[in-house]
């Protein structure tokens, strides 16, 4: 693409049809951008789009378009072509940081991540002086331009926050420190000196204080992984600097929003992180500061309110609170009663606390509301934070901490009692507290696996959670419910038996409350029961315990839905896939009707795919009901077949990139599960599989690569006879694959399924050719993942025509060859021998039922496996050979016979003693001796 004005107008025209919400519109001009971007000057004539237009809204969407084409295309991949020229690359970092800086602040955000994406392949190593560079800008005194590199360097450097220790990292870690910690410091002294000196000016202070911000994130970023040598030397200069931001209040800087952060509190929140994590790693160091950040931290808590713009300083300061508490070093701080009582009564308590904005988002942004409390991740909420505090107290001080708030949860409950309908959030308090006081330690899998004994959670089910659960209207009191199912799955694997039986009923009715917080956690609930393990790692709960609420069950998840707000819920769709899996044969009689809105579900998702995991769980519900149907009467293939080839029609031919892997799976599954020859539906789609242009997308190839392998299990003589034109093409596929160290194994399944499958004539002319290509890629690139797939290859090849025709093909490639007998070699005896004896790996992998998609190492956004339309295991020998020791023993006696006198001394002079001694029982077992 050259670089002049026509190529310009035409980008812009088609940036400006991506921002038009007409799909008709959109999709085309989405599709053009992507065809093109592979051109040389492409993202050089987006830069100078995001840089000369006019219009403020092509730039930011060009600014965002070159952001994601980085993101995509920056990194090389080993053996796939490069998909950024290089004199694109070496002109994108020559110009990008100077426009970044230059550009208004929305613009300077997308180009920042930009930056910190070709930073993290190339720096420092292909981009040595970016660090350099801007470095130089803290001189300009302008601070929006210190700011964007300050963002820059954040988003370059947080990584540090997470990556594992290694020797590359330490050297960029260190040479980071060499030549930015220095600036840094001194930007951080002027910078505060600049408060001061604009302490009346209010845009200067919101402009220096973000600064002050990203300064304080970068310190914990560089700090991370030790405790450099520049940081212990300066460490007066910042700490008592932090601990005097911590303890600032400036009016001026004071929000009305009582929802959004101000610059003070983001501030105050970042220095109680940084606080935080010197006291846990470098706890040392840091005493001589702790007692004076521990009295600011105290005063901050108790004088803060309660509006939520202050809920991530609290959540950190308690945060804060709960890693000192947790160091023996500090334990004395926190030993006297009157301290516990303090800190349980004026921080934990009042934290813990269900609020008006806590109710608002429950009922009016519930997927927010279940992301925060359900998954974990609602690390910056007050609660979360009183909920470690507990903990962290509870690791010295168990018993009077128990006994404190053993007061509180009685007066809470109590006041409970008095009136419900006014003071229920005493109650939902009381079992907050409750269950952060009980959990000792806990597991997504499990939920709490170990617990404080001084709390009775039978007892507590009892008398306060079940109450809840029977009540008869489920409507009522929401949130209670939703603690009270809460209770339910977090303590499961602490309550008995007979309890979970007796809350499984209550939860299935549950399915069907307005409330989408109380629905979707009775769901989550139900599917983790599901996973339990009981007596002979069978299920705890048993499809015949099940049996009375089963067609309650299914109907009430699918009634849910329907509910306004959980259409496309992943927990409900979750929980009628484990209860598919669970459930088995009981829901055979249900599937007529259930296969008919999966398959109406899955047409509506695949208009706009906008929820990962609930596709992923819907097309597992429908592998499920395909292979319990399928394997009570397999004759009813056809008629799932006829329900989802008309979707899965719709979804191949508009190319719905999320979902294609996915219907080549099931069909891979429906295929395997016939009987007879190949039906003529499938043929027809053959040659498409075959195209070149699926075979570019990584997420296809597995799952192609599958169904090719179904259509040569099931078809190859029809392939053969009716399709042999297109032995080529299979091929093909063949030899691009095993060209890519990441998919050559692929490529290896799908030659071992050829060369079983086929008939022998209908591939002999190409034989030669592809023990070419091997040869070649053993040469050129060996790595111990194409040699064993080869070896495997090989022996497959052997077992099909025989040991005489392999050594054809060789002397064919390269004549006069040492005889295959040359390759008889005892260490491979020894191996084979030590393969019989050596004892086997006796640990159970997790039976299908238990899996966690997302732990599946096939899990990925690009292609994920499905669990339940898993392939069997396949043994090319299959019954051939009953007894792999006497068939040893009867082919060394034939070898032997054909060599009088080679094998016994070979064997004698080579073989350790122990393995001689097994190889004489194989060969009396089979009656046999060698000559």
């Amino acid at each position: 693409m050259e670089l002049n004005d026509g190529n310009l107008q035409t980008l812009t025209e088609y940036l400006q049809k991506t921002l038009i919400p007409d799909p008709a519109v959109r999709r085309p001009a989405e599709k053009f951008l992507e065809s093109v971007e592979g051109n040389q000057n492409y993202p050089i004539l987006l830069l100078t789009v995001l840089e000369k237009s006019q219009d403020e809204v092509i730039r930011v969407c060009a600014a965002v378009t070159f952001k994601n084409y980085i993101k995509r295309n920056w990194r090389i991949v080993e053996d796939e072509p490069n998909k950024i020229s290089d004199p694109d690359r070496t002109a994108i970092k020559a110009n990008i940081v100077n426009l970044m800086l230059t550009s208004p602040e929305q613009i300077q955000k997308q180009l920042s991540d930009a930056i910190s994406i070709i930073g993290r392949e190339d720096f420092p190593q292909k981009w040595p002086d970016l660090l350099t560079e801007m470095v130089t800008r803290f001189q300009s005194g302008d601070f929006h331009i210190i700011n964007g590199v300050l963002r820059t360097a954040h988003s370059l450097f947080k990584r540090y926050r997470h990556e594992f220790k290694s020797n590359e990292l330490w050297s960029e870690i260190k040479l980071v420190l060499d030549t930015f910690a220095q600036p840094l410091t001194e930007l951080f002294k002027a910078t505060i000196d600049l408060c001061q000196t604009h302490a009346t000016d209010v845009n200067a202070l919101k402009v220096l204080f973000s600064s002050l911000t990203l300064i304080s994130k970068l310190f914990y970023s560089l700090n991370f992984q030790d405790l450099p040598e520049f940081f212990e030397d300066n460490m007066e200069t910042w700490m008592t600097n932090f601990h005097n931001l911590l303890t600032l209040d400036n009016k001026l800087l004071q929000t009305d929003d009582e929802e959004e952060a101000g610059l003070l509190e983001l501030l105050k929140s970042q220095i109680c992180d940084n606080a935080a994590l010197y006291a846990q790693k470098y706890d040392e160091e840091f005493q001589p500061y702790l007692p004076r950040f521990v009295t600011a931290i105290w005063n901050l808590l108790v004088t803060t309110g309660q509006e939520v713009k202050y809920d991530l300083l609290v959540s950190n300061a308690i945060q804060f609170l709960a890693s000192v508490c947790e160091r023996p070093h500090y334990k004395h701080l926190f030993e006297d009663q009157n301290v516990l009582t303090s800190i349980c009564e004026k921080v934990i308590v009042p934290n813990m606390e269900f609020r008006s904005a806590d109710e608002e988002a429950f009922e009016d942004n519930a997927e927010e509301y279940i992301i925060r409390d359900l998954e974990g991740s609602d690390i910056d909420t007050r609660r979360r934070a009183a909920c470690d505090l507990v903990r962290g107290l509870c690791k010295f001080f168990e018993g009077p901490v128990t006994g404190i708030f053993s007061g509180y949860v009685n007066s809470m409950l109590t006041e409970y009692a008095k009136n419900p309908g006014v003071n229920w959030k005493h109650k939902d308090a009381a079992i907050y507290l409750v269950t952060s006081l009980a959990s000792k330690a806990q597991t997504q899998k499990h939920g709490i696996t170990q617990a404080n004994e001084l709390v009775n959670l039978c007892e507590f089910f009892v008398n306060h959670i079940l109450v809840d659960l029977k009540s008869p209207n489920v409507n009522e009191f929401p949130v209670l419910k939703a603690d009270a199912i809460k209770y339910v799955m977090t303590f499961r694997s602490q309550l008995p038996k007979e309890q979970l039986l007796e809350a499984v009923p209550l939860l299935v009715a549950h399915l069907q409350t307005e409330s989408i917080v109380q629905h979707t956690y009775a769901a989550h609930s139900l599917e983790r029961i599901f996973t339990m393990r009981g007596a002979n790692n069978a299920t705890l709960i048993t499809p015949a315990e099940m049996a009375p609420f089963t067609e309650q069950l299914l109907n009430n998840l699918f009634k849910a839905l329907a509910i306004p707000g959980s259409s496309e819920n992943e927990y409900i769709m979750k929980a009628i896939m484990r209860s598919f899996s669970l459930l088995q044969d009981a829901i055979v009689p249900y599937i007529p009707t259930l296969i008919g809105q999966l398959t109406h579900k899955l047409l509506l998702v695949s208009k706009n795919p906008s929820k990962p995991h609930f596709n992923h769980y819907l097309f597992e519900s429908l592998c499920l009901s395909i292979r319990i149907t399928c394997k009570a009467n397999r004759d009813t293939v056809g008629s799932f077949e006829e329900a989802l080839f008309p979707v899965f029609t719709e979804i191949l031919q508009n190319d719905v990139q999320e979902f294609v892997p996915y219907v080549f799976q099931v069909m891979s599954l429906l295929l395997e599960i016939h009987t007879s020859s190949i039906p003529s539906s499938y043929m027809a789609l053959f040659p498409h599989l075959l195209q070149p242009a699926l075979w570019e997308r990584t997420g296809n190839i597995p799952p192609l690569v599958r169904l090719l392998q179904a259509y040569l299990e099931k078809g190859a003589t029809t392939i053969a006879s009716t399709a042999a034109d297109k032995i080529p093409g299979l091929l093909g596929v063949f030899q691009k694959l095993i060209a890519s160290k990441a998919n050559d194994h692929q490529g290896f399944y799908l030659l071992n399924s050829i060369v079983e499958q086929m008939p022998p004539d209908s591939i002999t002319q190409y034989r030669k050719q592809i023990f070419i290509l091997l040869f070649q890629r053993l040469q050129s690139s060996k790595t111990t993942k194409f040699v064993k797939s080869f070896l495997v290859f090989i022996n497959l090849y052997c077992v099909k025509y025989g040991a005489i025709a392999l050594q054809e093909i060789f002397d064919g490639i390269q004549p006069k060859q040492k005889s295959l007998f040359l390759f008889f070699r005892t260490p491979l005896l020894q191996a084979l021998i030590g393969l019989f004896e050596l004892p086997e790996d006796d640990s159970i992998p997790d039976d299908e039922h238990f899996i966690d998609i997302e732990d599946t190492p096939g899990y990925q956004t690009a292609f994920s496996q499905l669990a339940f339309a898993g392939k069997k295991e396949h043994d090319p020998i299959g019954d051939a050979v009953n007894n792999p020791k006497i068939l040893l023993a009867q082919s060394l006696h034939k070898l032997s016979t054909a060599c009088p006198g080679r094998v016994p001394s070979m064997l004698s002079t080579s073989l350790p003693a122990e393995a001689l001694q097994f190889l004489h029982g194989y060969l009396q077992a089979a009656a046999v001796q060698l000559v």
